[in-house]
């Protein structure tokens, strides 16, 4: 089982730092340790570095907002985007009779300031994720009540490593990424200049993870264009 020392054992020689056969110092390890965590929490921010998508729920409480992260209506690790959202209807029986329903993003604050009614408890339509930090916030709009389950579609956390000894628990294809990469960063940290070959490797590393993981979805036109008439749910009027 590979670990994180055989990781960064392997990319301090690939980086030039130690010759075959060395041992490193304990800050250089330390060093590389907290190099490669923070290149994990990088990678978290990239969809098509992540693996796995999560659905995660809530009930409806009739609350305007929904707080999202460690101890949040939404316990998780707090994303920095929401990838999909949509709300489950509670009325039927048996429950795997119950329609899910889509809800649309709104991209910005500004825009979701823009809503008349943001109390409006009706049929959910819509939703604007505030990344904030610890917890970051989802507005469902109009208000979701308890006959309606709010689902988020959020990136996976890859693994942080709080040891050395800590096993990597990803897919094989990942550790050669992790090596190549975490040599790239640590050549400068030694006032070594870039070597070509080393990124080559590392970016052809993160080109296979891409390859595997890209979830491209198809194309649709968006309602506004097909509907005859719309909602408008910043003036409360039809047009």
């Amino acid at each position: 089982m590979t670990t994180a020392l055989d990781i960064i054992n392997l990319s301090l020689k690939e980086a030039g730092v130690i010759g075959v056969g060395q041992t490193p110092g304990a800050e250089d390890v330390n060093d590389a340790l907290t190099l490669l965590n923070a290149m994990m929490a990088q990678w978290n921010r990239r969809r098509w570095i992540v693996y796995h998508l999560i659905d995660v729920t809530c009930l409806g409480t009739g609350n305007l907002s929904y707080t999202v992260g460690p101890g949040g209506d939404f316990n998780v690790a707090r994303p920095d985007r929401i990838q999909a959202a949509f709300f489950r209807q509670l009325i039927n029986q048996p429950p795997a009779n119950n329609v899910d329903y889509p809800l649309v993003p709104i991209w910005s604050r500004e825009e979701y300031n823009q809503i008349a009614l943001k109390s409006l408890a009706s049929f959910p339509q819509v939703y604007f994720y505030d990344s904030g930090f610890p917890l970051g916030e989802v507005f469902i709009w109009p208000v979701p009540n308890n006959q309606y389950e709010i689902h988020l579609t959020l990136k996976d956390t890859l693994q942080t490593f709080s040891g050395l000894n800590d096993v990597v628990n990803l897919p094989p294809e990942y550790e050669e990424a992790l090596h190549y990469n975490l040599a790239v960063r640590l050549r400068p940290l030694y006032q070594l200049p870039a070597e070509p070959q080393i990124i080559q490797l590392a970016k052809l590393a993160l080109n296979t993870i891409k390859n595997a993981n890209s979830q491209i979805p198809e194309m649709s036109m968006p309602g506004d264009l097909i509907r005859g008439s719309n909602y408008n749910i910043y003036s409360d009027q039809q047009y």
